[in-house]
């Protein structure tokens, strides 16, 4: 193949999959060679988890392309900047992408398209990420849902989802070089980037990355746990969720594949619904955050603006290293800043302790997983606090208030998820371990010299919060009447 033969670029974002992948179907369907970008946007303050994460996960994809012939061309600025140089530097007339729904995101790519078709460059944009785009699931109304389980059922009903798309056989890659073109980077550099992050290397051991590793997490999850996951998926201890959401965060699966996937492998009498369900949330939260841009910065329920939360620094630094006093909320946030992971019941607890117990903007909890999750997801991560917080649509109520120690003893009654993650509790016995300030010091042993004793007490932390909640219902009401 000639360097002077014009391209199909395709783009790749969060999209870093061969299979069941519409837009490079597209691309290799049009018999243009296919040149394969990832553009890295540096504009972050600070690296983060799910940049390690994306970083590893570009490199699994890059071996990948090597594997069937072809190359990822990886570029590091303004894609605004370099996406347009591409173009001009290889000759290509089409540029190929699967569409995306954040708001900084959808704000580049329209910007782009538009400038792309004013210099005569088609592209051909695709759904490729969620099994519904944001927009397309309406009420009777024409107006988006507010309610989760009134969308999961519009969105459900009479759908039938397209089969997953094959890798097309035979690709053909284009030879240009773009060594020297701008913003090109090495193809190690974004992982010898996340490298120099010191906090990052103890993740490591607890992950694997790309589009093999991704379907053999789903067949593990199938084969062992599917079965029996509405029953064992509160249990921390029993690891019985798919942790497929790294996965899906890069696009290295698809909602679809595993939407197949798990429909094909229920046995008879058996219903997938409540993992399928999942799937459910994640796309309410991409449709909540379409419609509120700002979902992860402000109060959907703008009384809460008038909420007294408290500035405690030193309380929102105990949470986020585990060392609350109180033993399932320390065993989660430790868990997340060991691994980038954290299981979804724990996820509820932690953050329904620092809104509720430590009485602190959800704002710092939605930011700290920002920043420490792995499969952070904007949409859900925003859409999951101001769920807890009470503060978002389909939330639960500010009143409804997690008692840590009870949630602890319901859904890890043998201590053995706390001992993984609290080693310093892990002489205390299945009673004493939920609640380790009610045992004496001389039974304690080095838990005792060593575990903070609790924050707060779990009464007055219960009545403060109803009180600040009762206070600007109270001001509501006022502003009401007035």
């Amino acid at each position: 193949m000639s360097k002077s033969a014009a391209p199909a670029i395709l783009w790749f974002r969060d999209d870093l999959r061969l299979a069941d992948h519409a837009a490079l179907t597209a691309a290799f369907r049009s018999g243009a060679p296919l040149l394969c970008i990832y553009i890295s946007d540096p504009s972050r303050d600070r690296p983060s988890a799910s940049d390690w994460w994306h970083a590893k996960s570009v490199d699994a994809f890059a071996q990948s392309l090597r594997e069937a012939g072809g190359k990822l061309h990886l570029f590091q600025g303004d894609a605004a900047e370099i996406l347009p140089a591409i173009i001009s530097r290889s000759g290509s007339r089409t540029v190929y992408w699967h569409r995306r729904y954040d708001p900084d995101g959808k704000d580049c790519d329209i910007l782009l398209k538009k400038r792309l078709k004013g210099e005569g460059i088609e592209v051909c944009s695709f759904a490729g990420n969620l099994l519904h785009e944001p927009w397309t699931i309406r009420g009777r109304n024409g107006q988006p849902f507010q309610i989760w389980s009134a969308y999961w059922r519009a969105a459900t009903h009479d759908f039938v989802p397209l089969p997953p798309l094959p890798v097309p056989d035979g690709l053909r890659f284009s030879s240009h070089e773009t060594e020297g073109w701008p913003g090109a980077i090495p193809p190690s550099a974004l992982v010898a980037e996340m490298g120099k992050l010191v906090w990052t290397a103890k993740l490591e051991t607890h992950h694997a990355w790309g589009e093999a590793a991704a379907h053999h997490m789903l067949d593990a999850f199938l084969e062992n746990h599917l079965c029996r996951y509405a029953e064992e998926r509160d249990f921390p201890s029993l690891d019985a969720t798919s942790k497929l959401s790294p996965f899906l965060r890069v696009g290295a699966i698809t909602p679809n594949q595993i939407w197949h996937a798990v429909t094909s492998a229920s046995l008879p009498g058996e219903s997938p619904a409540k993992f399928l369900a999942e799937l459910g949330w994640r796309e309410f939260s991409w449709s909540l955050l379409w419609e509120h841009p700002d979902l992860g910065t402000r109060n959907l329920h703008p009384e809460f603006d008038a909420m007294a939360w408290q500035h405690d620094h030193a309380a929102l630094r105990a949470w986020q290293r585990g060392q609350t006093g109180y033993p399932l909320v320390d065993a989660g946030m430790r868990q997340l800043w060991a691994t980038g992971l954290m299981h979804n019941r724990i996820r509820m607890v932690t953050a329904s302790f620092l809104v509720k117990h430590l009485l602190i903007d959800w704002r710092e909890g939605e930011g700290w997983f920002a920043h420490t999750l792995a499969d952070y997801d904007p949409a859900a991560n925003a859409t999951n606090w101001q769920w807890v917080a009470g503060t978002g649509v389909d939330a639960a109520p500010f009143f409804r208030i997690m008692n840590p120690v009870l949630q602890s003893r319901k859904f890890d009654p043998s201590g053995d998820y706390i001992r993984k993650w609290v080693p310093e509790l892990a002489d205390l016995s299945n009673k004493q371990i939920h609640a380790p300030w009610d045992v004496s010091s001389a039974n304690s042993g080095k838990a005792a010299v060593t575990y903070p004793q609790p924050l707060v007490d779990h009464a007055f932390a219960r009545q403060r919060a109803l009180a600040a909640w009762d206070e600007i219902r109270r001001s509501k009401a006022a502003g009401a009447e007035s």
